[in-house]
């Protein structure tokens, strides 16, 4: 940890086996937790919220002032939990008098050049890959993964276990277990794949599959196809999970796709 060619604030907090590379930066009001790795070039800012056993490569900036006009220096943070890997030039701002926070839940993998804005909320488990993007206030559930290139609007939310693919533009809400693809971004499916590597059934997976084609395959409207589902489907944690998501969304969900030649 005494790296003598890194700056360390006298009022940062490093917990024991933190190692710091040459030519890190961390200022004031930091809190490091046990067994980070901290690389070179790496910049972690006032505010900054940092777990357990993480990794942070060259170039990472955490906790700058966000990219936000309205935002008057108010005393935020950013939160990361715990086994988190931030790569190369990736950027988490920290929050505004919104959300007072941006947050980053356990075990997440935040690949190049992926930038984090003010007041999202990211869950557990979650992997973003190199260039994704999220504007301010986007709400991010556990186990989602966005490919490559993909932009999410402010104050979008995505649902537990959703899967979007490279180079998406996401506009409206992604709901929970599904796939978003093309463009406009739309439901192609639901992420079985996803599902399988986390231990859902067979079973679970077609449960899933048979709510979604009510909602997006039978030409019903999201109020008819919600009291549809609510009625006809047995009630479990994944209907009432998609259900409640589908109520609670204030941007609207995608659409189902659409074949240009239709």
């Amino acid at each position: 940890m005494n790296q003598p060619l890194a700056y360390v604030h006298p009022g940062a907090k490093i917990a024991k086996n933190v190692v710091i590379e040459p030519f890190a930066t961390i200022h004031n009001n930091v809190t490091i937790g046990e067994g980070t790795w901290i690389g070179s070039n790496v910049t972690i800012m006032e505010g900054a919220r940092i777990g357990k056993n993480c990794n942070i490569f060259p170039g990472a900036v955490i906790s700058a002032t966000p990219q936000d006009l309205k935002y008057q220096g108010e005393e935020t943070t950013v939160e990361i939990g715990n086994n988190v890997t931030i790569r190369e030039c990736a950027t988490i701002n920290k929050g505004t008098s919104d959300r007072m926070k941006t947050s980053i839940g356990d075990n997440c993998l935040i690949m190049a050049y992926c930038h984090v804005a003010h007041d999202c909320v990211v869950g557990n488990n979650c992997i973003f890959s190199n260039n994704s993007t999220l504007a301010g206030h986007v709400t991010i559930g556990d186990n989602v993964v966005l490919a490559g290139l993909v932009a999410v609007h402010q104050f979008v939310s995505i649902g537990n276990h959703a899967f979007v693919t490279g180079g998406s533009l996401v506009r409206k809400d992604v709901p929970p277990f599904v796939k978003g693809a093309r463009e406009p971004m739309s439901y192609v499916g639901i992420n079985s794949v996803g599902l399988r590597r986390r231990g859902f059934t067979a079973e679970k997976i077609r449960e899933i599959q048979n709510i979604y084609r009510i909602l997006y395959q039978q030409n019903y409207n999201n109020t008819r196809a919600t009291q549809i589902i609510e009625a006809e489907m047995e009630a479990t944690p994944e209907r009432d999970e998609i259900l409640q998501f589908i109520r609670d969304s204030q941007r609207g969900i995608m659409k189902g796709y659409i074949s240009s030649n239709t």
